[in-house]
């Protein structure tokens, strides 16, 4: 029985050092996800927040997932070090939960990634239609010419059905160049042309969009992959402990 222990005790120890490591690794992707959220929340809030029927709260999922990741992997290396079976049960439970949750979101996104972009084509021409200069879908709106250097949704002809476009002309947001852009030009339906952006924002924003998924998802599958690693390591070492423990009694 003694020389069995023995022979246990350093795969033990193998289990507890590679367990240890990778809840570093498990805290570090927490602290990636964390970033991701906060990334997606100020730089594709504008975006986000014309493709939502209502505001979402997809960024701060994020960032909340990403919190919880720091606290658990830190819980992780605790429970390791300390050798606590509950403890370790408890951490493969939570890595089990996460990797569920992950695989759902993955191929959510994966499924309903062109339904996204005709719920942006239909929001968008929504927002520019009704477009104020004032609530927040006008100053996303506002947002998304400026950075992609684009005019309404194909182009500046979506303006013109606009109910800003009578009194106001063309958004400034538009212009190509704000110093040869004035109130009176963008009123003209013949100088206004001339002054603001050609390409329409629809085909640059759904291109932008699906590039970012496609980060945020390959950051989302590879978080859910490793946690198949540590769930079995965990629970592994959490068996052997017990095993270890019963032995010696």
């Amino acid at each position: 029985m003694a020389s069995r222990r023995m022979e246990t005790k350093p795969v033990i120890t193998c289990l507890k050092t590679l367990l240890v490591v990778y809840s570093f690794v498990f805290w570090i992707t927490g602290a990636i996800l964390l970033a991701v959220g906060l990334w997606g929340k100020f730089m594709l809030g504008a975006y986000i927040s014309i493709i939502a029927d209502s505001s979402t709260n997809a960024p701060y999922v994020l960032i909340g997932t990403g919190t919880c990741i720091i606290v658990f992997g830190l819980f992780g290396c605790f429970a390791t070090c300390r050798g606590s079976p509950w403890m370790l049960k408890l951490y493969a439970m939570f890595l089990s939960l996460i990797f569920l949750a992950e695989l759902v979101a993955g191929i959510s996104g994966f499924v309903f990634r062109h339904e996204i972009k005709g719920t942006f084509q239909r929001t968008f021409s929504e927002a520019v239609k009704n477009y104020n200069s004032q609530d927040e879908r006008s100053l996303a709106v506002d947002n998304v010419q400026r950075s992609l250097k684009c005019c309404g949704v194909l182009n500046y002809t979506s303006w013109l059905s606009s109910i800003w476009f009578p009194n106001n002309g063309i958004p400034p947001s538009c212009c190509a160049s704000i110093s040869d852009c004035n109130s009176s030009d963008l009123r003209n339906v013949t100088i206004a042309p001339s002054k603001v952006h050609q390409q329409g924002c629809y085909e640059l924003v759904t291109d932008f969009i699906e590039t970012n998924m496609g980060i945020i998802a390959g950051v989302t599958f590879g978080i859910a992959v490793s946690q198949s690693i540590g769930m079995l390591l965990a629970c592994c070492l959490s068996r052997l402990i017990t095993a270890n423990q019963y032995e010696m009694v």
